[in-house]
This record gives structure tokens, C-alpha cells and sequence, in this order.
């Protein structure tokens, strides 16, 4: 465990002994790179407070007080909704503290796990969840962290059907040479490795979000279906030479294929596999009659 992360966990003891009393509050959670003993000294502090009911304004301005805060960085609030997202500089870093409902959060949970929603700050959601460490509530939180241990099967084959659609750059880049779309063929690159590792998340059954997307290195070791030297792979499709990182991505679309072909066999894959080795003709003018 990293220096900074033993001070931000103190941090955190500190915080929970502020909020915690509060008649309402269920159950506490320190998420981020703290929880995963990973900080650094540019990290925020990322606390989550489950409560029957949230509490007023009043209440989390002494709590914030009280914590050794300051004024507010910035709010989020969505208290009609079941959650208070606020930011503060304490102990000299800042605190970052998602107030939510039980009723919230189980709902989140319902929305991934039985109806599959797959909006991305939701999955980043469960995995701050599945990664976290309980201050408070430790049963709560263990019950939710037993539910994500059952990935369902109808989530798998979701992930995989949404991300599985790779733009075929492969097969244009004589296209591309003359038209000046370096910056166009880098995005097309960028948002392939996103939806291979959103396949690869759900052959392996593993959470996974796009929306600020961290230690990719980290999140391949748990994969245990996946290419070869994936990270390396992935880093070396966007650079200098995009026609080099067009042919990596067919060869990296090609094995991801093989393993959902072979772990969710009732996937469609013929579209995307009759695309491998694809390349774009070129037309030629008409020739005139003899």
C-alpha cells in the first residue's frame, strides 16, 4: 500500500466518525485509488454514504465543518433523485462524498443486474462497489458485493452485443492515404480498443465502464479470456502510423471473435467476421467503346 494511500484511508476513518451518527446513514464506503491501496499524492479521497433518507442541507454543511472542510468545491445535486455529489478540500486533499439512498443504490443495482442497463457511469458505479472498502454497514455492503459476485449470464451476452462493432479501417486505408484523416482514423482506433475490452469484459464477466476509463493494465490481469499481450497491443494501435494500427485492430478483432465465438456461441458474429480481410475496391472510369 502506497504512502498516500494510508494517509487518505486515516482520512477516511476521520470522515466516518462525522457522518456515520447520523441517524440515517447505513452504511459508508471508500472507493478510488485508496480503497485499492493504488493513491498517489494527486488523488482525491472518494467516499459513498448510503442513507434511509438523506440528510438535510444543514446537516451535511456541519458534517462538512465539522470534517475540517471548507467551502464547496462543487455540488451535484440531484436530491430528488436520491443523491447529494459534493467536492471539498480537507487535510489538505480533496474530498469527494456521493450521499445516495438505499433505495437508490439497490435500484442501480437492479437496473445493471436484472435489466441490464449498460450506461457506462452505472457500471463504473458497481465496480467503485465491487473494489471498495466498508467503513460502516459492512453486512449492507456485503450483500451488494455478493450480488455483483453473481455476473448474470444476460449481462455477459449484453456487453458483448453493444460493443461488439468495430468500423473496418483495416480494409480503407488506401482510402485514407490522400484525404488528410490522421486525426479521424486515431478516434476510430481510440473507440475500438474501448468496445474490445467491453467485449473482452463480458466473455471474462467482468465490470467494465468507458467513462474514465483507468489502469487498463490492471483491469486486462483479471481477464483470463483474452488475446496476448493485450495491453501492449492496445497501446501500440494509436501513434504515428495509423495504416500499422488499422492492421493490429483486424488481428485483435479477428482473436476476440474466436473467444466469443467460443464462450457465447449464441452471438452473431458472421457480419464482423466477414469483414476480416476485407479491403475496399477501387473504381475505374468507364473505358471507351472501340
Amino acid at each position: 500500500m502506497t504512502e498516500a494511500s494510508r494517509y487518505l484511508r486515516a482520512l477516511a476513518q476521520q470522515s466516518a466518525r462525522v457522518y456515520t451518527p447520523h441517524p440515517d446513514c447505513r452504511a459508508m464506503l471508500l472507493a478510488g485509488s485508496a480503497a485499492a491501496g493504488e493513491a498517489d499524492f494527486r488523488s482525491d479521497l472518494d467516499l459513498i454514504l448510503y442513507y434511509a433518507a438523506l440528510p438535510t442541507e444543514e446537516a451535511l454543511a456541519e458534517a462538512r465543518r465539522r470534517n475540517g472542510g471548507g467551502e464547496r468545491l462543487w455540488v451535484n445535486d440531484s436530491r430528488a433523485e436520491g443523491a447529494v455529489v459534493e467536492a471539498y478540500n480537507a487535510g489538505g486533499v480533496q474530498v469527494q462524498i456521493v450521499h445516495t439512498t438505499v433505495g437508490r443504490w439497490e435500484k442501480t443495482l437492479d437496473d445493471v443486474l436484472e435489466r441490464l442497463d449498460l450506461e457506462p457511469t452505472l457500471q463504473k458505479a458497481l465496480s467503485g462497489l465491487e473494489e471498495g472498502v466498508a467503513l460502516h454497514g459492512e453486512a449492507l455492503i456485503e450483500g451488494w458485493k455478493a450480488r455483483l459476485a453473481d455476473y448474470p449470464a444476460a449481462l455477459a451476452e449484453a456487453m458483448v452485443r453493444k460493443h461488439l462493432q468495430f468500423f473496418p479501417l483495416w480494409g480503407m486505408q488506401e482510402y485514407f492515404a490522400p484525404r488528410d484523416a490522421w486525426l479521424w482514423q486515431q478516434q476510430t482506433l481510440l473507440e475500438a480498443a474501448q468496445n474490445l475490452l467491453g467485449v473482452l469484459a463480458g466473455v471474462n464477466r467482468v465490470y467494465y465502464s468507458t467513462f474514465q476509463f483507468k489502469r487498463m493494465r490492471k483491469f486486462i490481469e483479471r481477464l483470463r479470456h483474452k488475446p496476448g499481450g493485450l495491453a501492449e497491443r492496445l497501446e501500440g494501435l494509436v501513434g504515428a502510423d495509423p495504416a500499422a494500427g488499422a492492421r493490429e485492430l483486424e488481428r485483435l478483432v479477428a482473436e476476440v471473435l474466436e473467444l466469443v465465438e467460443a464462450h457465447l456461441p449464441q452471438v452473431d458474429t458472421a457480419r464482423l467476421r466477414g469483414r476480416i480481410g476485407w479491403r475496399q475496391p477501387a473504381w475505374a472510369l468507364p473505358q471507351p467503346e472501340a
